[in-house]
């Protein structure tokens, strides 16, 4: 072969060689280029989440910091309250020690005394309900009578039958009118049914001076009003005296006003007055309160 041709071939043929190798040496460059961009982007993303991740830690860190910061001061308070409490208890059982006894009679006193005024109550309640039973027995065998000549009610727990004068007696007058018997006789034979009630007849006047006789004053003619009537309960419907007490109160306890004659005519009446039995209602009071 010619020379001259055959070296342009070789270096031609070199060259190509030469420039395969090299492109593929870029190729293979190219490829590792990619593939460290790739790792690297990656590991950005990871130094991210771990960024993330380290702030977040972080602000757990804070905040169980905070939580027992907090507890720290509970558990203070709590101790505090607990050295309280002992101190308390210490100062209990120094008054338990020095005056228990004391208290426990203390509490006794208060049990007894709850005891007796409940028992009072209750005998209270029973004594009302005996009231209320003799005044409806009472208005029973009265009948219907004017309630402005005969009235008969309950004050302050006793039981009182007000009869007025114009039934009982005449003006200026001391003796017991027929009519007046009559009624007297429907309230004897009640208070007969109750052998343990005691009494008390009251004469009242009005304020117009009086004198008759041997009657000076308007003591006097309540009085004998008073005993009129005792006298008729007990000679005519056999009212045991024992069981009554006649009294004058003069014009000294007016119901009304004596400057009308409608006044006057209220304060002139004859009261008879249901005594409280003392013995009686301690009875009840000593009775049991299912009894």
């Amino acid at each position: 072969m010619n020379k001259k041709i055959y070296f342009p071939v070789l270096v031609a043929t070199v060259l190509a060689v030469a420039s395969c190798g090299t492109r593929k040496r870029l190729d293979e460059a190219n490829q590792r280029y990619l593939s460290l961009e790739v790792q690297y982007r990656a590991t950005q993303d990871a130094l991210s989440i771990c960024r993330d991740s380290t702030l977040r830690s972080s602000d757990r860190i804070a905040n169980l910091g905070q939580q027992v910061h907090d507890l720290r001061g509970q558990l203070q308070s709590e101790q505090t309250n607990k050295d309280r409490m002992v101190d308390l208890l210490k100062d209990l059982s120094v008054v338990s020690g020095a005056q228990a006894e004391s208290i426990h009679k203390s509490l006794e006193n208060i049990a007894s005394k709850d005891a007796y005024i409940k028992n009072l109550q209750s005998a209270i309640a029973r004594k009302d309900s005996l009231n209320m039973v003799l005044v409806m027995n009472l208005k029973g065998a009265i009948g219907n009578l004017d309630d402005r000549d005969i009235n008969i009610k309950i004050e302050k727990g006793v039981v009182y039958i007000d009869i007025s004068d114009k039934m009982l007696f005449r003006t200026g007058r001391y003796e017991v009118t027929e009519r007046a018997r009559e009624v007297l006789g429907k309230v004897a034979k009640v208070l007969n049914n109750q052998p343990h009630i005691e009494f008390m007849v009251e004469g009242h006047t009005d304020t117009v001076p009086y004198r008759s006789g041997v009657l000076l004053d308007n003591w006097d003619l309540s009085v004998k009003r008073a005993t009129s009537v005792i006298r008729i309960l007990q000679y005519e419907y056999d009212v045991p005296p024992s069981r009554m007490t006649a009294a004058g109160r003069g014009e000294y306890v007016p119901v009304a006003a004596n400057d009308t004659d409608a006044g006057r005519a209220l304060n002139r009446r004859t009261r008879i007055v249901i005594l409280p039995q003392l013995d009686q209602f301690f009875k009840l009071l000593e009775a049991p309160a299912d009894r």
